[in-house]
């Protein structure tokens, strides 16, 4: 028999992956992508040894994919970046999911320092940011590294087209 956390975990990542591909475009009306050799398609990654690259590759980020009752943000925003280096991006997320809602409900997580090159990237303020993409703000202490900002994942695939809009990042990924 599967391990059942295993199988909530790759139906999390499915689901994830599947509404960014749709919600960019990137896939037709059956749900089979326009162009499965393009570098703009959201992806599973394969896990590749003892170098994990991040459950799914939406360039310029990787999407570290969390279906836990249990929140630990800080280390697995950690985790998340660690994998981006180990993949050759940019930046590491964490999508964690939210009971009892849909996918587009779901909770993605920066560190305060991905979260500012990305905005910045864009050109935009902190608070121009943060209006634009329903961003929330997590302070813990004096620590900075357990600081981390938030915003749902539909804002999230509003942000990523826009940041491939700007940048041209994807494209360049080819």
């Amino acid at each position: 028999m599967a391990n059942p956390h295993k199988t909530r975990g790759t139906a999390w990542e499915s689901a994830i992956r599947d509404f960014l591909n749709r919600f960019l475009g990137l896939v037709d009306e059956t749900g089979a992508l326009r162009d499965p050799m393009s570098g703009d398609n959201i992806r599973r990654a394969a896990q590749e040894g003892a170098r994990d690259v991040g459950d799914i590759h939406a360039a310029p980020f990787i999407i570290e994919a969390k279906d836990v009752a249990s929140r630990a943000v800080p280390t697995w925003l950690r985790q998340a970046e660690v994998e981006a280096v180990h993949a050759g991006f940019p930046h590491g997320v964490v999508v964690h999911k939210t009971r009892r809602a849909p996918v587009h409900a779901g909770r993605v997580h920066f560190t305060v320092r991905t979260w500012t090159r990305v905005r910045l990237a864009l050109g935009h303020t902190s608070r121009n940011t943060a209006e634009l993409y329903g961003c929330t703000f997590t302070v813990r202490g004096l620590d900075t590294d357990r600081w981390y900002v938030s915003m749902s994942l539909w804002d999230f695939a509003s942000l990523l087209a826009d940041y491939r809009a700007h940048s041209g990042v994807a494209r360049a990924l080819r």
